[in-house]
């Protein structure tokens, strides 16, 4: 029977919701710099966006790999993503020239944007500064089709000139590019002040400036900006086995990113059409790679611009706190025998939980740690606390995953210290990325006879650097059935056990799927018995059809759901048979990352954390766990944190069934951020 329920497209979901965050770059009630930087995220987002989710459907569409996708579905998805993207573009540019620059100018800093606002008392400083700084670092490439052909490395700033010899004017023009020297010079470079009013101008538009110094003997016609991004999907699971080498491969196949095929050129939309044509010839730029930019490109870097205005206001985020019941001189362990503990990141302070590790270092009755690493940080305190417990004698257990996108060179670095350092290291299983964010510390008596032991399951990566920035959730327990699945997630992660029974956690590949589909079943059947299905979910995306189709079925019962999705959601409201279902997305200063999930059931709730979205890879393709929170204070603690956020009416949108980002505030409304109301929470808990 033909399934008459719809579906957002995946992409052009995840396209709503970056534009979501360009829309935090308008808003006026936030600090400029603040705005300033959203504007980077944005650009960062999209950027990856190209290099991954474009550069694979273009693989689709000229027959390089099979997808789910026909060739010509493949290619339909690029024009409609390319038209969406151009019509973001507009707004982006009317943002931050009608908005993000007039507002820099009220707060005395004047971004220059053109040679034309440049004020001659800056000109000698602009030209020693090029002479000094810049000109060093420049070299010129000849661009020549079909004779010199140059590389262009991916996402770099390259500067296209095209010019003629003076002594010659019937001469053809010829054309050089080479890359801006962002590694040995700032993008954004300081001007001298002058009264009240501090100066920024871009590092390119100096070069612009003094562009005759680089061509003596040229008259220079054209100087546009370009970049390009390349394929940044390695595929790695399509030619690794258990027969193969994972690190030898993975190291050849990061390597091929750096060179893999170029999906997309962003170019100055004022550079003539006949110089355009002139480039993508001589690249062999095909014209669906083509996406026209702003004068200024790569806007990511908006985050580097310095603020020369030290009485600027400035946001204030939440700052992690420490709890007063786990000063120094309390053990996580005694308290977490007593009772379940949550933190929430960035709110509680990440030190809690290398404080949590550092106990196992030195209790005399640890035996073993066992931790999954999903992106490890750099100079992790995680990582030389483990370091630190195998050096104590524990059996320090790690598993890496190594195809962890873009953190791989990383990760397999810092996997290859730990082994020199004796900690026993499982790499990824071939076909599977293990997600799962879980960390067990097993302890035994003297007998040797396993004793009470601790476990934490969480919803982002332990990772303190993401800590900062990412809001999740760890559950912290010493519940004998989770510490026995644990033991068994572990013992299967080694290759030790066919056994699968797991009995408290769910866990993708094994009793995941089954039991969320029992759950939102039992809520239906207490629609349709009249006493009032109920389901809050908080995740950070919604793509698989199968779980849209059970929420749409319980939509139809008459169970109650709110989502709370911060990025891809393909589920589409306000349908007939969707009309009990609403989306809420927030975006504000920390990246909404944790996944909470609850079932009403009938008064007596189910409140579940853990690593996956409803992706179909994370409920297909990854390990992922996930844990019921059973401590009554606890459950409420989650269940206020949803509450708190889905009354939120300040940095929080409907999402309707044309994708559009419907703003909830309301004239007359006291606004309310959700992260900073939820920080209030918890500083009242503390006291």
């Amino acid at each position: 029977m033909e399934n008459l329920y719809k579906y957002f497209k995946r992409d052009i979901s995840w396209l709503s919701f970056n534009y979501r965050v360009l829309l935090e770059a308008a808003n006026k009630s936030l600090p400029i710099y603040e705005r300033i930087n959203f504007i980077s995220i944005y650009s960062s987002n999209l950027e990856e966006f190209y290099r991954v989710r474009v550069a694979d459907y273009r693989a689709v569409a000229y027959g390089d790999k099979e997808g789910d996708d026909s060739r010509e579905e493949a290619r339909q998805i690029i024009r409609d993503i390319t038209e969406e993207v151009n019509k973001q573009l507009e707004d982006r540019i009317r943002i931050y020239d009608h908005s993000i620059l007039p507002e820099l100018k009220r707060n005395k800093i004047l971004f220059y944007q053109t040679k034309q606002e440049v004020n001659p008392m800056h000109f000698p400083f602009i030209h020693q500064y090029f002479d000094d700084e810049i000109f060093p670092y420049l070299q010129p490439v000849p661009v020549k089709k079909g004779i010199i052909h140059t590389f262009l490395r991916d996402n770099r700033l390259y500067m296209a000139i095209r010019a003629r010899k003076l002594e010659d004017w019937d001469a053809p023009f010829e054309y050089f590019t080479f890359k801006l020297p962002y590694s040995k010079v700032p993008r954004f470079i300081e001007l001298p002040q002058q009264g009240d009013y501090y100066y920024i101008m871009y590092m390119e538009d100096i070069i612009k400036m003094n562009i005759h110094k680089i061509f003596p003997g040229y008259d220079v016609d054209s100087r546009y900006c370009f970049k390009i991004s390349r394929d940044a999907d390695i595929f790695i699971d399509d030619v690794i086995s258990s027969k193969v080498n994972m690190e030898t491969e993975l190291k050849k196949k990061v390597k091929r990113r750096k060179i893999g095929t170029i999906c997309r050129f962003v170019y100055d939309r004022k550079m003539p059409a006949d110089f355009l044509q002139f480039l993508t010839e001589a690249f062999d730029i095909d014209a669906s790679e083509l996406v026209p930019g702003d004068k200024h490109l790569s806007l990511e870097d908006l985050r580097y611009l310095p603020n020369p205005n030290k009485a600027l206001q400035i946001n204030e985020k939440p700052q992690p706190m420490k709890l007063n019941f786990l000063n120094e001189k309390e053990s996580i362990f005694h308290y977490v025998r007593k009772k379940d503990l949550l933190l929430h990141y960035p709110y509680h302070s990440f030190s809690h939980f290398i404080h949590f590790l550092y106990e196992a270092v030195h209790d005399p009755q640890c035996a073993e740690i066992m931790i999954t690493q999903y992106r490890v940080a750099e100079n992790s305190a995680v990582i030389n606390t483990l370091v630190a417990a195998a050096q104590n004698g524990k059996k320090v257990t790690v598993f890496v995953e190594l195809k962890a996108r873009f953190d791989e060179e990383n990760n397999l670095a810092t996997a290859e210290m730990m082994k020199k350092a004796g900690i026993h290291i499982i790499y990824s299983i071939p076909g599977l990325k293990v997600h799962a964010k879980v960390v067990l510390v097993l302890r035994r008596n003297k007998n040797g006879l396993i004793t009470t032991s601790y476990g934490c399951i969480s919803t982002g990566n332990f990772n303190e650097q993401t800590a900062n920035v990412y809001a999740d959730t760890s559950l912290f327990t010493c519940n004998p059935g989770i510490i026995q699945d644990l033991r068994l997630l572990f013992s299967k992660l080694q290759g030790e056990t066919i056994q699968s029974e797991f009995k408290r956690l769910l866990v993708a590949q094994f009793n995941l799927v089954p039991l969320l589909k029992q759950l939102i079943h039992h809520e239906i059947a207490l629609a349709k018995a009249g006493k009032g299905g109920r389901i809050i979910l908080k995740m950070n995306a919604l793509q698989d059809t199968n779980m849209i189709d059970e929420l749409y079925q319980a939509s139809e019962a008459g169970v109650e759901i709110d989502l709370l999705i911060r990025g891809i959601c393909c589920l589409i409201p306000n349908q007939p048979y969707s009309r009990h279902i609403r989306i809420t997305r927030i975006v504000d200063s920390f990246l909404e990352h944790t996944r909470i999930w609850y079932f009403g059931n009938n008064g007596r709730p189910k409140v579940f954390l853990g690593s996956p979205d409803w992706m179909r890879r994370n409920l297909y393709r990854r390990i992922e766990a996930v844990t019921p929170v059973t401590d009554p204070d606890l459950k409420q603690e989650l269940i206020d944190m949803l509450h708190i956020q889905l009354q939120e009416n300040s940095n929080a949108c409907w999402v309707d069934e044309n994708l559009r980002n419907i703003f909830k505030f309301q004239p007359g409304a006291s606004p309310s951020r959700p992260q900073y109301v939820f920080y209030e929470y918890l500083k009242k808990k503390n006291k």
